[in-house]
């Protein structure tokens, strides 16, 4: 009897012990799914933070421009500066003074707005030093009907509107000499100037106008040689112009419009991705369908 006690007390033991194995075994089985739980979680979430750090943490590349068609063509370029780790940030410019002063203050990493006449120009009066990174596109200029609505039907003493700097008063003086409207002194072209008119039979009267303020000037003149870009943003088309220079007149070659930085980030990482961008085959197709002509690919 006492045996059997014994064993019964035994057996109770033993069971006691079996069932605090059993359940030790299922919390630690339990806690570790836990765990791994909880460390997934965690490596998500580590993967999101480095996703959006790495999001943040694009280099910012600030560019001037006017508004059409430089801006836009700058937007269009924003995905492909993205992939390369750079944010496109475009400030607007309503004249052709500011964005050349900011670039020279460090203000802006690159501007694009301007041809190498004007930059010229600008660097000799402003004692600046910026220069040409690339060639992006090339704009017709155009003569545009104002009050007279053909080139044939300007009378005597008629009012001609042309750009008043002196770069792009020369380009619209040869596309008027080009359409036999005036005649220049031998030799000037790019420095042409009022003064080198030596012809002018009709005695038209040469009126100077801010560039920008050209398109609202037609109401005021018999005809206007505009900018391109002025003229896209005016909403004229290249295709309803009197006449547009030649593409294979100086001008064209010349006055391609160009990306200017600082003298000496030619060459810098930042420089070499915005021009890489702005002179890809996406870009030039965006140019070549929107503008339809009013603006052509240099390279």
């Amino acid at each position: 009897m006492k045996k059997s006690l014994y064993v019964l007390t035994a057996s109770v033991l033993l069971a006691g012990a079996l069932t605090a194995c059993s359940s030790g075994k299922g919390t630690t089985a339990t806690t570790t799914a836990a765990e791994s739980k909880t460390e997934a979680a965690s490596a998500e979430t580590t993967k999101a933070g480095d996703e959006t750090k790495a999001a943040g943490d694009l280099e910012k590349i600030v560019v001037g421009a006017t508004p059409a068609p430089h801006a836009e063509i700058l937007n269009a370029a924003k995905d492909i500066l993205k992939e390369k780790g750079y944010e496109l940030v475009v400030k607007e410019y309503t004249d052709y003074v500011q964005p050349n002063l900011a670039l020279d203050s460090g203000d802006l990493d690159a501007n694009y707005f301007q041809h190498q006449p004007y930059l010229d120009q600008f660097n000799e009066e402003n004692k600046t030093t910026l220069v040409s990174a690339a060639s992006i596109h090339y704009e017709p200029f155009g003569i545009y009907a104002g009050k007279t609505k053909s080139l044939d039907e300007l009378k005597e003493g008629a009012q001609i509107a042309v750009p008043n700097d002196v770069s792009n008063e020369a380009r619209a003086l040869l596309l008027l000499a080009d359409n036999g409207l005036i005649e220049l002194k031998e030799g000037v072209e790019l420095e042409a100037t009022k003064n080198d008119i030596v012809k002018n039979e009709k005695n038209f009267k040469i009126i100077e106008v801010e560039a920008a303020q050209l398109p609202r000037s037609l109401g005021d003149v018999d005809v206007a040689v505009i900018n391109g870009n002025y003229a896209i943003e005016a909403g004229l088309k290249v295709s309803d112009a009197l006449a547009v220079e030649d593409a294979k007149s100086v001008a064209a070659t010349r006055y391609s419009n160009i990306v200017a930085v600082r003298s000496g980030d030619e060459s810098n990482e930042k420089t070499k991705a915005l021009v890489e961008a702005l002179t890809s085959e996406d870009v030039k197709k965006f140019i070549n369908d929107k503008y339809d002509g009013a603006v052509v690919p240099s390279f």
